[in-house]
């Protein structure tokens, strides 16, 4: 059975940074594939790369992501090239040295190997915020692109479900 994990990120106190944690609250009892997993890890990062350790085939990362095109509420789904150690910032994902207190997602994602942990793919479902300020509540334009994100990562799993199981036909 493959093994999908959507990890919704981000910090309610940072404005449109929540957008995750509010994605995650609309998936809440979702009917998705066998082997899928949505878990709301907020800022828990480290929780999230140990959870990563149990292997995954598809990683479906739903956070706010640094993109310039569009006003802010657009989504993007986007599979960043993590090949390169050395790349960062152009995918959304930043990259920069661990901090247990606050490693980004990029963060996490580059330190996987070095922990000896792997997953198959990553997507990223993302949305241009308008403002990361001190504060609690989304933007508008954030806010009402919640629903379409959530409706976009359930589509996404669904897809990854069914093409791994022809993979595993195969």
């Amino acid at each position: 059975m493959s093994r999908i994990l959507v990890a919704c990120v981000g910090n309610i106190f940072k404005s449109d940074d929540g957008f995750g944690v509010e994605v995650a609250g609309r998936l809440a009892g979702a009917e998705v594939p066998d082997g899928t997993r949505i878990e709301d890890f907020g800022i828990r990062s480290v929780h999230l790369t140990y959870e990563l350790m149990n292997g995954y085939d598809v990683l479906v990362l739903v956070d706010t992501v640094a993109r310039q095109e569009g006003p802010p509420g657009s989504l993007f789904l986007i599979e960043p090239d993590l090949s390169d150690p050395a790349a960062g910032g152009a995918d959304g994902l930043p990259r920069s040295p661990v901090d247990a207190h606050d490693l980004p997602p990029g963060g996490v994602l580059s330190l996987l190997p070095d922990l000896g942990g792997s997953v198959g793919r990553i997507l990223v479902v993302g949305c241009r915020p308008e403002t990361l300020d001190d504060g609690i509540g989304l933007s508008p334009a954030v806010a009402a692109a919640v629903d379409a994100a959530a409706a976009m990562v359930l589509d996404v799993v669904r897809r990854e479900s069914a093409r791994l199981a022809v993979t595993a036909s195969s």
